[in-house]
């Protein structure tokens, strides 16, 4: 990325460039004015912050961004039950390592090797994977290793091949590095949670309903469930806003709240008792907005957060706007379900789980 140059005295309009997400990755830059400045991330996210104080306008800042092929010896993809770690079996050879040395600590997790690389997939909650919290992330992590061969006589050292997908409210930061010895190898990607909403045909929440588009009535009671796919148990799903459109593509020019920053704004709203921390179920009546319209989607954006974190958004319930917007900066699950219709008469009842 380029853009105008740093400087530590920004007084009026400035922008920061972060490594990653917003308030958890180190500050690449902070610019102002000037010449053209560079910046290379270390994954494939950069975060750009715009600050303005209002008082005087110019031109503004430009920015252009190209991106950079990632070193292909070793992967690591962060999946919602597993860890994905792929290295290459050149690179194994071309470091004096065999394939069959590649082993995990917990000796029944074996590799998948192919013709040209060795596939481990790892789960969160097995084969050793540690999982440690600190105060905005929920690390797990796992150790590779490859040893040297000779059991009197070593004239290399093991290879460690450090394995973690850390969590950040919604985001998946993955690292791979190689220790010891070893030239250090570091694969950073960020991903987001799976997360789907599917609709159901009554507060049972027993039969889910797939058809789409789904056919209604007025006043019809429609029930959903959003359901978080993780191996890890002790997180939260919460739901924090739901706008109903006409349009997939625009939920700001004709948009109906639901609910918004956790504030109910459709009186027939509601959320019921779920047996899972990562299942949240809620309902609403359909609405005269949808009799006005062909078609009808719903974009609801949900929190996700360690279980018991009564800091975190999931447990602060209803936040104004004005008040949310001085907080930290909130990652989030946006999911899109649709479309609704209203059923013509003697058309059969159908439904929707499609989910994007």
């Amino acid at each position: 990325m380029q853009s105008s140059t740093q400087s530590n005295r920004c007084q009026h309009d400035y922008v920061e460039v972060y490594d990653g997400p917003l308030h958890s990755s180190p500050l690449l830059g902070k610019i102002c004015a000037g010449s053209l400045h560079t910046f290379t991330s270390s994954s494939n996210l950069m975060t750009v912050r715009f600050h303005s104080d209002s008082r005087y306008t110019f031109r503004g800042f430009q920015a252009h961004y190209s991106s950079i092929p990632a070193d292909h010896n070793t992967t690591l993809l962060c999946l919602p039950d597993y860890m994905r770690a792929v290295v290459s079996k050149d690179y194994l050879q071309s470091q004096g390592y065999s394939v069959q040395s590649v082993t995990m600590s917990n000796s029944h997790c074996r590799p998948t090797v192919t013709s040209q690389e060795v596939i481990f997939n790892v789960p969160y909650n097995g084969c050793g994977t540690v999982r440690e919290e600190n105060n905005d992330t929920i690390n797990y992590s796992n150790i590779i290793k490859a040893t040297s061969s000779g059991y009197i006589i070593k004239r290399k050292k093991d290879l460690h091949l450090h394995i973690s997908c850390k969590m950040l409210q919604n985001t998946w930061m993955q690292i791979m590095y190689v220790a010891e010895d070893i030239a250090d190898v570091n694969e950073n990607q960020f991903g987001r949670y799976d997360v789907n909403i599917t609709f159901y045909d009554s507060a049972s929440f027993s039969q889910p309903l797939y058809d789409f588009p789904y056919y209604i009535d007025l006043n019809q009671n429609l029930f959903l469930q959003a359901y978080l796919h993780s191996a890890d148990k002790d997180l939260v799903l919460f739901v924090d806003t739901c706008v109903a459109s006409p349009d997939p593509h625009d939920f700001n020019t004709l948009a109906y709240d639901i609910i918004k920053s956790g504030c109910v704004r459709d009186s027939s709203f509601a959320t019921f008792y779920s047996p899972y921390s990562h299942l949240a179920r809620f309902k609403f009546n359909a609405f005269e907005f949808i009799n006005r319209h062909t078609s009808v989607y719903l974009k609801c954006e949900l929190d996700v957060c360690r279980l018991r974190d009564y800091s975190s958004r999931c447990y602060q319930g209803c936040i104004s706007r004005s008040k949310r917007d001085t907080s930290s900066a909130q990652e989030k699950v946006d999911v899109l379900v649709g479309p609704i219709q209203l059923r013509e008469g003697g058309a059969e009842s159908r439904s929707t789980g499609n989910v994007k």
